[in-house]
């Protein structure tokens, strides 16, 4: 009877379980719904509130929505000056958004025109806010190194806070182009090479911009660019010539952009170069077919510094008036800089060459966001000059920079344990030309928003931490120069210590836009001071500072520790300063691969494999192979050592026999254990390999990683699941499918050091 009454009671348990289960699952409809309901009910109410207000306007008010211009100041490109006065103009609703003002006081004079405007419709301040606004963090690159995408988006939450408490309610970011060419001076403003990698940095970013969404007064909106396939410029020559299929276009390309559209971004902007002979201004395909079609974007497409009347330059059309047509055509709803539409579209409208409706599509876009940002209730909520006073330069956030700094840097070398320094040193020489430098640590794309911040330089970092170790300085040489006159001085300095520490690398306007290099070596002579220094048999660290991956063979060779700290930014002294000393173990990997030559450029991991593929560096008869350097780079994607050490266990399936098969998932996890003597975080990389496919897939896919911190000796499990979806790629009719077949999968700590791997099935 005990037992009878035992069941009765679990089967009545049961039974509320399941009410309970359902509920709540009707309970979550319901939100749900409500939620759905709330947001559809709103965008209604906005698209009448549009329709209404477009019905009030005249065509030349129509086209000034379109219209955007720069400030005279602070230039990204040529500026157009107007021939009358751009208050004026904004006066007479002539200019729809601006550029390159920043500050309440200056878009408060910008807005006030505005509103003297007859229909009192708001401008829109768009800003390049590229890597931090008062507080600038490391450049796009290096953030991307961390592989840390609540930092990343982090740093752009705070970037948006600042930035909207500052009059600017846009951002022209983030870069999502995919970048293989280090040449390319750009290549410092994206992600990398790795489609997947670059998509959840894009989707961070995003996320981090327009934060709880527009509307909010610490959002901005974000711009996703450049639209498209920039990042493969020929050459790594900056704004030239694209050519590529379609297939990597949509497989290697695209990605980035649909994940920054699925996270909601609210503008795209398109791209300088021409794709396979038509310039993506004018390219229907991209922005009609692909964006506004395929993908149903509902923001509104922003064209790159005077890009419309470039395509005259390109030869694609023979002026203004013909740029602004093929360019409203192909889908650019607004014009930066170019004065293409505010001076043509009038005419082609009334020439017939330009239906109205698509007129109508271009300004409906713009008006909206205006109306999601809140700017029609409110046209001063971004300009409040006490937040501004209150919200810039925050001690919260500049801890946030550092930290984000930290985790940027990636150590490439540390033989015998170098590093970390001990405290018990007598005496640091710290060489180099970018020991003591201070603004250059913030890069490229850097805003001066205040002429009095901080920049703290090695030095500085290096003077709070260094307790009773002298230090001592000697510059060596300047980045660029060919003078040795300060060498002797640099080698009195080495003799007199016990470890050299050298700051090397580019200035800060080596890389950036227009500022592609066809020699990336470290410059001057730099790696002739290394080698002196080297021969005084004192033991070297080389820190080397750049917007890009650099060349300089004989250091990798002969240094025994180096670290890569990019353009780090504010607080790029005080993170170096952590890692050097121990307070912060390194954790960072490449998200693009360091060539040994520019010969061997462009140079990736997932990359096609050919019928005669070298099996190593030393396999050269009639295989694809240069004869005169290796193969293998130098350092590749996903690399990044750490102060300790990581070993890989036990990795096994949920299967007994390991397969996918319909709309299932495979599961599996493996023991990662810190070996070493140091806390440390590890990055556990996930590839995979479609071994037979038609078309071709790459020797190689990142597919998911792991980020995970180990105390010494301890050890943890790992799990993964791979889906169905997640090995689908784009078959010949660009069509996204998941092949059967034979998967390689492979697991590591970088894309050439795979520790684990197995193979299972895709069955149909």
């Amino acid at each position: 009877m005990k037992l009878r009454r035992g069941f009765i009671v679990i089967d009545k348990i049961l039974k509320m379980t399941r009410i309970y289960r359902k509920v709540i699952f009707a309970l979550l409809l319901a939100a749900s719904s409500s939620i759905t309901n709330k947001a559809l009910a709103q965008r209604d109410s906005i698209d009448r509130k549009v329709d209404a207000l477009l019905a009030r306007m005249t065509l030349d008010e129509k086209i000034g929505q379109l219209n955007q211009y720069n400030g005279d100041w602070e230039a990204t490109g040529p500026v157009t000056k107007s021939v009358g006065n751009k208050i004026d103009e904004i006066k007479q609703g002539r200019v729809g958004a601006v550029l390159n003002i920043m500050g309440t006081d200056h878009t408060r004079t910008f807005q006030d025109a505005a509103m003297q405007s007859r229909l009192k419709i708001p401008l829109l301040f768009g800003q390049d806010v590229i890597h931090g606004y008062r507080i600038t963090f490391p450049i796009p690159l290096a953030e991307a190194a961390s592989w840390n995408m609540d930092m990343i988006e982090k740093s752009e939450r705070i970037a948006a806070t600042e930035a909207s408490a500052s009059g600017i309610n846009w951002t022209f970011a983030p870069m999502v182009d995919i970048a293989r060419d280090p040449r390319w001076g750009r290549v410092m403003e994206g992600a990398g090479e790795d489609p997947y990698l670059g998509s959840l940095i894009a989707t961070a970013r995003v996320k981090g911009f327009q934060g709880n969404g527009l509307g909010s007064t610490d959002a901005v909106m974000a711009c996703a660019k450049h639209f498209a396939a920039y990042g493969a410029a020929i050459g790594g020559r900056d704004y030239n010539s694209v050519d590529m299929s379609l297939h990597t276009l949509w497989e290697t390309y695209l990605p980035p952009f649909k994940a920054a559209l699925d996270a909601g971004v609210a503008t795209f902007m398109n791209s300088f170069n021409d794709l396979n002979g038509t310039p993506a201004t004018g390219n229907s395909y991209l922005q009609r077919y692909i964006l506004k079609g395929r993908w149903d974007f509902k923001g509104f497409v922003v064209s790159d510094w005077g890009s419309i009347g470039e395509m005259i330059q390109h030869g694609y059309v023979k002026d203004n008036y013909e740029a602004a047509e093929v360019a409203l055509k192909a889908g650019s709803d607004m014009d930066m800089e170019s004065r293409s539409y505010i001076n043509n579209l009038s005419k082609l409208v009334a020439d017939k060459k330009v239906p109205l409706p698509l007129i109508n599509d271009a300004v409906r876009r713009i008006l909206r966001k205006k109306f999601e940002m809140g700017l029609f209730k409110d046209p001063y909520r971004f300009i409040n000059p006490q937040r501004e006073k209150t919200m810039l330069n925050r001690p919260e956030n500049v801890e946030v920079a550092r930290d984000m700094a930290r985790k940027s840097i990636v150590l490439l070398k540390n033989e015998k344990q170098l590093l970390p320094l001990s405290k018990d040193l007598k005496t640091i020489a710290l060489i180099g030309p970018l020991v003591k430098a201070r603004k250059e640590l913030k890069g490229f794309w850097a805003l001066d928003v205040d002429k009095n911040e901080e920049n703290v330089s090695l030095w500085d970092g290096m003077l709070k931490q260094a307790g009773e170790t002298k230090l001592i300085y000697a510059q060596g040489c300047n980045i660029t120069d060919m003078s040795k006159i300060g060498f002797e001085e640099a080698l009195r300095a080495a003799k007199q210590a016990d470890v050299v520490v050298m700051a090397m690398g580019e200035a800060p306007d080596m890389t950036g836009e227009a500022k592609s290099r066809s020699d990336i070596h470290l410059p001057g002579i730099q790696e002739e001071l290394i080698k002196e220094i080297k021969a005084t048999g004192k033991p070297v660290i080389v820190i080397l500072m750049a917007g890009r991956p650099m060349v300089f063979n004989w250091t990798a060779d002969n240094v025994p520790a180096i670290l890569y700290a990019w353009w780090l930014g504010n607080q790029g002294g005080n993170a170096i300063a952590d890692v050097l000393y121990g307070n912060y173990n390194p954790s960072g990997k490449l998200p693009i691969t360091f060539p040994r030559s520019e010969g061997q450029i462009p140079i990736y991991y997932n990359h096609l494999n050919t019928g005669r593929p070298a099996q190593s560096d030393n396999d050269l008869n009639y295989k694809s192979a240069y004869t005169d350097l290796l193969n293998s780079p130098r350092y590749a994607f996903g690399y990044g050592l750490s102060y300790t050490t990581f070993e890989y266990r036990d990795l096994a399936f949920d299967k007994i026999i390991p397969q996918i098969k319909d709309n299932e998932d495979l599961s599996f996890s493996l023991e990662i254990a810190n070996t070493g003597k140091y806390a440390g975080e590890e990055t556990v990389q996930l590839y995979i390999r479609d071994v037979v496919s038609q078309p071709l897939r790459p020797v190689k896919e990142l597919k998911d990683f792991r980020k995970i911190m180990l105390q010494p000796g301890e050890v943890r499990r790992v799990s993964f699941t791979v889906t169905r979806d997640e090995l689908a790629s784009y078959n010949d009719k660009l069509d996204r499918v998941t092949q059967p077949g034979t998967f390689q999968l492979m697991i590591g700590s970088a894309s050439n050091d795979i520790r684990m791997q197995k193979s299972f099935e895709v069955v149909n």
